[in-house]
């Protein structure tokens, strides 16, 4: 018979076969972004986001998230941040266009790392990590859903937000962004279930509450639409029908910058020619 130690030592060498392999080290220096899906971090080398130039008819909340990530990436206390609202109006490229900018400037100052959807139940993980960076860095959270399904995902990100056993680092901050129609959800039919519908705001009303800076973001109005799709229009020397423009915003059913970049890449695929985003 074999001696106990023999036998334990087999019973460790078999676990250790079936044990997944150690994730190899991150080195969160090779990049300005990363995404992280839970398990592991995935190195994106250019992040890709409009100029902030580009970015019309959201000044006053422009200039308000840059202030607030500047201040992050030099080092100074910063809010966690709600960008809620209209669909296709820059929330996301708001956020991913001020890393750019940042990191341009900047080399190492700011670090982005996207949270996949699913994956806010492992951010605690992450916290060992980026705590040891000497640089910003955004924890970024896109469109949030508060519908079915999606509650565990609400209730991950308020712990996230509140804390835990482990303190979230002072140089991580989070940005979250949230389309209006997902914050109410509604039945098939369209009507509105009164009781779902109050206890879906009331979710949103309490993760709201835990972010410093919330920005809000409205549909765009006739001639901010145009604005913007002039300025992805005019360095390419297309011109543009302002009739055919508007119809073309309500056959899709809202005025916002991506339905603007939409009419501008029908024009420019018309003309032969391909836009850029710079």
């Amino acid at each position: 018979m074999d001696a106990p130690e023999d036998a334990l030592a087999r019973i460790a060498a078999a676990l250790e076969r079936l044990a997944p392999p150690a994730p190899a080290a991150i080195d969160w220096t090779s990049a300005p972004a990363f995404v992280w899906d839970g398990v592991a971090a995935h190195a994106i080398e250019r992040i890709d986001a409009p100029p902030l130039a580009r970015l019309r008819g959201i000044d006053q909340q422009k200039t308000a998230a840059l202030e607030n990530i500047t201040r992050l990436a030099d080092g100074a206390e910063a809010h966690d941040m709600l960008l809620w609202g209209a669909r296709g109006m820059g929330k996301s490229a708001l956020i991913r266009g001020i890393a750019a900018q940042i990191g341009s400037a900047r080399p190492g100052a700011l670090l982005l790392v996207q949270v996949l959807p699913g994956a806010l139940g492992s951010v605690p993980t992450l916290y060992a990590a980026l705590e040891r960076q000497s640089c910003g860095v955004v924890l970024f959270i896109d469109d949030l859903g508060f519908g079915e399904g999606q509650q565990a995902d609400v209730l991950a990100l308020r712990s996230v937000l509140d804390g835990g056993l482990r303190a979230r680092p002072a140089n991580v901050r989070i940005a979250v962004t949230a389309n209006q129609r997902s914050i109410i959800a509604r039945r098939a039919d369209g009507e509105s279930e009164a009781l779902h519908e109050r206890d879906a705001r009331d979710d949103a009303l309490a993760l709201a509450d835990r972010f410093g800076l919330t920005l809000a973001f409205h549909p765009c109005d006739r001639a901010d639409y145009l604005a913007i799709l002039r300025s992805y229009t005019e360095p390419a020397g297309l011109v543009v029908d302002e009739e055919e423009a508007l119809a073309w915003a309500i056959a899709r059913g809202n005025r916002s910058g991506r339905t603007a970049w939409q009419f501008a890449v029908e024009l420019a695929g018309r003309a032969g020619i391909a836009l850029t985003p710079d």
